[in-house]
């Protein structure tokens, strides 16, 4: 039963971020790759794209895996040996990456972010057109805290809550994030014997955070609690979370084979959420009134195209949100528009064909795509 559940919830994901913590990765003594280990997960991620899913991947380990070149003793580090560790880290393990994925006839690109990065307009808007070119074009997204740059971002842990922020940013369908525990438990498992795994978890509400904060996890200094805070941000978002173990070989087939987890069920879907998120959470900075056969499209869910535009009013910039208005100014709907209004300004009312030559360089076909807009 439990291997159908969790065969049957994965396959209903189209795009899967999946979460890889450093004492996965990395021996705690040694400071070595834990090579047999990564090849079967990337036999793993090579079966989920043979059946169609799409598989981004958010790795720890470049700290943990640099400061053994570096020969830095074993303890805290300085926060500058900790840039320098993620600097020497960070090439090996995308090389690691690389190596295995391409066993099986996949290729990786790296992404360096920080938290930060998710929360400013224009780079998250960025990241987001980057990652979904990326999986456009069959590639692996390899995602990474830029710890060479970071402050308060390098602390263990933080890599579940940059998930779950990536997660969102590309309107991911599920999240897994592999531990060293297999889900959340009502208390500490080491601790109380009588302490029971949550199978799932709907909402996050004082009892479960109480579950949270009595649970260790030695993989992050924040453990559980950073764990639920991830899961809170996915359940905004409309996108299911697993918590699971990690350590055995094959670690994703495990999971879909009826292995230990806690699952988080939020009660949209990504597009919902992004929908809502689009028509109520942000402020309008302007407008473009269309014209009727710009309407009719709209109405058959296509996108909003530079031809259909008769003017703009207000100013704004690329990722701004916008309201859509018909001729007779009443509202038609809202949505992040791809232009600022100085440069839609120069290609309403002009086929796509001609954007490079009015702007001087090649910008988006649509004016608002039919995923970044509501119809009222």
């Amino acid at each position: 039963m439990k291997s159908t559940l969790n065969k049957a919830r994965i396959a209903e994901a189209k795009r899967i971020v999946v979460k890889i913590g450093s004492v996965l990765l990395v021996d705690d003594n040694s400071g070595t790759l834990h090579n047999a280990w990564l090849n079967s997960l990337g036999k793993d991620v090579a079966a989920l794209r043979d059946r169609g899913h799409e598989v981004i991947l958010v790795s720890s380990g470049a700290i943990a895996l640099g400061r053994r070149y570096l020969g830095l003793k074993p303890g805290e580090l300085k926060l500058e040996e900790k840039q320098a560790a993620a600097a020497v880290g960070m090439v090996r393990l995308a090389q690691s990456y690389q190596e295995t994925l391409n066993k099986f006839n996949l290729s990786v690109a790296q992404i360096l972010l920080t938290l930060d990065d998710s929360e400013n307009r224009r780079r998250y808007l960025n990241a987001r057109s980057t990652i979904m070119t990326l999986l456009r074009v069959g590639v692996v997204p390899l995602i990474n805290e830029n710890d060479t740059i970071a402050t308060d971002e390098i602390r263990f842990g933080d890599n579940d809550r940059l998930a779950a922020r990536v997660a969102s940013m590309v309107s991911a369908d599920l999240l897994i994030l592999l531990s060293n525990i297999n889900g959340l438990y009502t208390a500490d498992p080491a601790q109380d014997k009588a302490a029971k795994l949550v199978p799932t978890v709907t909402e996050i509400t004082h009892e479960i955070e109480a579950m949270a904060s009595n649970t260790v996890t030695s993989d992050s200094s924040g453990g559980m609690p950073t764990k639920l805070a991830a899961a809170k941000q996915c359940l905004g978002a409309g996108c299911r979370m697993i918590i699971c173990e990690g350590r055995g070989m094959f670690p994703l087939k495990s999971l879909e084979n009826g292995g230990d987890c806690t699952w988080f069920i939020p009660s949209g879907n990504p597009q919902t959420a992004r929908k809502r998120w689009i028509s109520g959470s942000l402020q309008s900075l302007g407008s473009v009134i269309v014209d009727d056969g710009a309407v009719a499209a709209l109405e058959r869910g296509r996108s909003l195209l530079p031809a259909g535009i008769l003017r703009i009013e207000g100013t704004f910039q690329r990722g701004d949100a916008i309201t859509i208005m018909k001729r007779d100014g009443s509202e038609f709907g809202r949505g992040l528009i791809a232009y600022s209004s100085e440069d839609a300004t120069q290609i309403i009312g002009h086929k796509t064909g001609e954007i490079e030559d009015l702007l001087g360089y090649r910008g988006r076909d649509e004016i608002i795509h039919r995923d970044d807009l509501v119809i009222f």
